[in-house]
């Protein structure tokens, strides 16, 4: 086999079947295990670095003995090495193929204007694949159209849940992809439920319960320090304030989404004016209506 295989295909294959099973069976989530993990880059050099020290000690040890060896038991290796892959005997037991010489065994009686026929076994390997075709088949069988074992619409619909339950595991941990730019006002009960919910955890030791003020401004009326909306409120939100130095960004605290709801929450409550609430701050905040664009098409008439 070693005759078979040079060093410099072998050494890369077993290198690449180890790194593929390292990735494989090591759980580094979406980054590759030899950069999350120093020590399987380590693994990794060392392993090369053994595999080729090994080639260079066995043709070493080749070469020595060769020249140990006598006249006649070199011919005898460099016969040895001669044959190919064909010759081989795992080649033949595999095709149960005949040479030339043996082709006589084989050959039909028949002659089509001198084309002859040769009577060859298929090779085993057909064979048992054709046999394991079989089995499978049997087993399918049973399993699916007797036994009922599930239909592809269950399949389906097992498939999708895995797939809902292993993206909300990616969501937990994957960057956020909200940002200024692409946020948006939620209006859904739920979502306001939640930006209610951190807002209350993040914010009310300076805004109050129901966002009147306190260390910090009012959010409930209708003036702004910063500007009003979403987008300011969110932009404000993530990345602090200029005109406030206690405002600090939170973007590395909460995530975007999270952000993106609380904004929701607080524009929701806009104008609600609780009792207590804070002196107004800023100048009075008016959303911008945006104003649809029409196109006017002339037709125009050419009379020669």
């Amino acid at each position: 086999m070693k005759n078979l295989i040079p060093s410099y295909v072998r050494v890369p294959v077993i290198f690449a079947i180890v790194f593929a099973g390292m990735e494989f069976f090591i759980d580094s989530g979406d980054r590759p295990a030899f950069i999350k993990y120093p020590m399987v880059s380590l693994f990794l050099g060392v392993f090369m670095f053994l595999l080729v020290a090994i080639e260079i000690v066995i043709s070493a040890v080749d070469r020595v003995t060769y020249q140990l060896l006598t006249e006649e038991q070199r011919k005898q290796l460099e016969n040895a090495k001669s044959y190919s892959f064909t010759e081989s005997k795992l080649y033949k037991s595999l095709t149960r193929s005949k040479t030339i010489e043996e082709e006589s065994d084989v050959l039909l009686d028949h002659d089509y204007d001198g084309i002859k026929e040769l009577d060859n076994v298929l090779p085993p390997w057909w064979v048992y694949l054709f046999y394991g075709c079989i089995v499978f088949a049997f087993v399918y069988l049973i399993r699916f159209h007797i036994v009922g074992d599930y239909t592809q619409k269950e399949e389906y619909e097992i498939a999708m849940a895995k797939a809902e339950k292993e993206h909300e595991e990616y969501l937990k941990t994957a960057p956020d992809l909200v940002n200024v730019d692409n946020v948006e006002l939620l209006t859904d009960a739920a979502s306001i439920s939640e930006g209610k919910k951190i807002f209350d955890a993040n914010c009310v030791a300076c805004h109050g319960a129901n966002l009147q003020g306190g260390i910090g401004p009012n959010l409930a009326d209708a003036h702004w320090i910063n500007g009003g909306g979403v987008k300011n409120i969110f932009k404000l939100i993530s990345e602090g304030s200029s005109n406030n130095p206690v405002m600090a960004p939170w973007k590395e605290v909460i995530k975007g989404s999270d952000i993106q709801k609380i904004s929701s929450y607080i524009v929701s409550l806009n104008g609600s004016n609780p009792d207590g609430g804070k002196a107004a701050e800023g100048e009075l905040w008016v959303e911008e209506e945006k104003i649809p664009t029409t196109e006017t098409v002339v037709d125009t008439l050419t009379i020669k």
